[in-house]
């Protein structure tokens, strides 16, 4: 089996010159963020994707792609959400004062 990992993070089998998405594993890596775990964040924080999107500075398509699970918070992104998971009102202020 031949595999290859994708830019976005995304891990393909290679047979007969295609690609064949590989299925995650039913366990979450440690530390990552499912797009249940973002749309819970912004629910707790009583916010619309367009809300939690401009307090983040992140494009409204970024948090769809997330609750959505098209795409996964990775690096710095991963990292606030599990700050905001913690202390939302603390980050919100001091996003704000950037």
């Amino acid at each position: 089996m031949r595999l290859r990992l994708k830019a976005d993070g995304r891990i393909v089998e290679l047979r007969d010159g295609q690609e064949f998405p590989v299925q995650p594993t039913a366990h979450a890596a440690p530390g990552e963020t499912s797009s249940l775990a973002v749309r819970d964040l912004r629910r707790r924080a009583c916010l619309t994707q367009m809300e939690f999107a401009a307090k983040l500075g992140v494009p409204v398509e970024t948090i769809r792609n997330w609750e959505q699970g098209k795409r996964a918070p990775r690096g710095p992104a991963r990292a606030l959400l599990a700050v905001i998971a913690h202390a939302p009102e603390t980050v919100f202020q001091a996003l704000a004062k950037a």
